[in-house]
């Protein structure tokens, strides 16, 4: 079996297995969640997310809309410098997006059936 021959079948496998996969896969909420950033925002959004009085009293004065929070805690991206991932029961994370062109950066704390919204913050 020539070298050529051997790439071919490889290939044809490998690109069946990608058909079947795609084709079992599709349609269900699967996700693959392998870096740590996406974690993290996983483990958030499994959580009943609840709103300090700080953070409900800033989207009232700022007017804020609850989509541009949402998209964060979805799309957000965390940063763990500014993170507290050793403080026990509960982790605080920083998360910040952007979404039409402003700027959110919000504190929650993580906890074991909560994720709290601490601070929001409007970076520009």
């Amino acid at each position: 079996m020539t070298l050529i021959q051997r790439i071919g079948y490889y290939l044809g496998g490998f690109s069946l297995g990608l058909m079947l996969l795609a084709f079992f896969l599709s349609g269900k909420k699967t996700s693959c969640s392998y870096g740590l950033d996406a974690r993290v925002i996983k483990n958030i959004n499994t959580k009943q997310i609840v709103y300090s009085d700080s953070a409900k009293s800033i989207i009232n004065e700022k007017q804020l809309d609850t989509i541009i929070l949402n998209h964060v805690l979805r799309k957000g991206d965390v940063d763990f410098s500014k993170s507290e991932t050793t403080t026990k029961p509960c982790k605080t994370y920083y998360l910040d997006g952007t979404l039409n062109k402003k700027s959110i950066a919000l504190i929650v704390k993580n906890c074991e059936e909560t994720a709290t919204i601490q601070d929001i913050q409007i970076l520009d």
